[in-house]
């Protein structure tokens, strides 16, 4: 089921690249979960599609769009997959190019993605799944 999983990830990541928001949202199941780490400047839990949706949504927009994920790493283990990604975008407003690396674990069921915790460090996500370097 892993190898599974991993392609569910993968394709989501690809769609958001492509902006095909609307079949990277179909991959979330109706249930799903975001969370996001204490001390982080939108720490928080956010439940349903619609919420999970939104916020990413509201965070690409700041973008403009411009948004690219290069998938550094990509593993799973059982119903988990730990994505190690390289994110660029330019501010809509003021066109500022950042550059940063999330770290992330999903975990799936069914096909579709259930839970994604964003972490601060590769180490992080490999422990939330069980994986330990």
């Amino acid at each position: 089921m892993s190898q599974e999983n991993v392609e569910v990830v993968r394709e989501h990541f690809e769609a958001t690249n492509r902006g095909d928001y609307a079949f990277a949202v179909g991959q979330y199941a109706d249930d799903v979960e975001l969370v996001l780490p204490p001390g982080d400047l939108l720490s928080g839990t956010y439940s349903g599609r619609e919420a999970v949706s939104g916020f990413f949504a509201d965070w690409f927009r700041a973008f403009g769009g411009s948004q690219h994920f290069d998938l550094r790493e990509i593993r799973g283990v059982g119903d988990a997959v730990v994505v190690v990604a390289h994110h660029e975008a330019r501010g809509r407003r003021s066109g500022a190019a950042i550059s940063a690396e999330f770290f992330y674990s999903y975990w799936l069921s069914d096909g579709k993605i259930r839970r994604v915790l964003f972490h601060a460090s590769r180490d992080d996500a490999l422990e939330a799944v069980g994986l330990r370097e």
